[in-house]
């Protein structure tokens, strides 16, 4: 494994009964790390972040947890390095904010113990740490979507991972919870956290990715840094959709249809306008 590398997939194939669904699908995250999984519904995006978990066991391949074989590691100490924040979660009861955080100290407690005075003290580091300590006390089942989406990353974070694994965090979230999400993201990368997320927002890839992996009917088609793999040709191609790679304020990238856009035939540096309806 390389310098810093948390984790290495190599040759991953999957099938569910006789429908592959990954064929030959390598890739490496490294510490620190946010790594977005791009490509259409269907793609294989979930089903990988479901190997690179553990939670399925590849037809052939191997992945490795700094060295290890996922396989050979035991789920509770899995647990305490890998999390896993799913795309929507329900809850059966009306559970407290912070009792939702609480559930992820299971891995650090024996079988039927309460949580200790510690657990709830991570807890609450964990709700202030995102700046929703004050939801602590209230039901899940009436908070936002954003908040519900926080709770789950502070869950994370309660868990002791530092190896955290999304499942498409902002598709339910309004624009204002997205940017918060994204902003959190950033932040803990900074702090050393390494993300693993699947996605389906190009500019969020562009945004705050450090790396993009773009999955093609579970084949991988590009990997490497937003400003490297994601250009017209292969978001078009990845998408089957006409789309461009707009520029903004000379660094910022953002992905546009084209059907919004008209060119400036005088320019050479690949400004555009975005036409409006009339």
């Amino acid at each position: 494994m390389g310098p810093m590398e948390l984790i290495r997939a190599d040759g991953i194939t999957f099938s569910y009964s006789r429908s592959p669904v990954l064929h030959n699908v390598s890739l490496s995250v490294r510490k620190g790390e946010i790594v977005s999984l791009l490509g259409p519904n269907g793609s294989g995006k979930s089903t990988l972040l479901k190997v690179l978990l553990g939670l399925y066991r590849p037809g052939s391949g191997s992945v490795l947890l700094e060295g290890r074989p996922i396989s050979r590691i035991a789920p509770k100490e899995l647990a305490k390095r890998i999390a896993y924040v799913p795309q929507t979660h329900r809850m059966a009861f009306a559970y407290r904010v912070v009792d939702v955080v609480l559930m992820g100290r299971t891995p650090h407690k024996p079988f039927f113990s309460r949580y200790s005075r510690h657990d709830l003290d991570v807890a609450l580091q964990a709700l202030d740490r995102l700046s929703i300590g004050h939801l602590k006390d209230q039901s899940y089942t009436d908070i936002s979507g954003g908040e519900r989406q926080l709770t789950l990353i502070a869950r994370a974070l309660a868990q002791g991972a530092d190896i955290l694994v999304m499942d498409e965090p902002a598709t339910s979230l309004d624009f204002g919870n997205q940017v918060r999400l994204l902003d959190q993201i950033t932040g803990l990368s900074r702090l050393g956290f390494t993300f693993v997320k699947s996605t389906h927002f190009p500019d969020h890839a562009m945004w705050i990715a450090d790396r993009v992996v773009m999955l093609q009917k579970g084949s991988v088609i590009a990997d490497g840094k937003p400003c490297d793999v994601m250009n017209d040709e292969s978001v078009c191609r990845l998408y089957n959709t006409e789309v461009s790679i707009l520029k903004v304020n000379g660094t910022l990238r953002t992905c546009m249809p084209r059907s919004l856009i008209t060119r400036n035939p005088g320019a050479n540096n690949g400004r555009a306008r975005i036409s409006a309806k009339p």
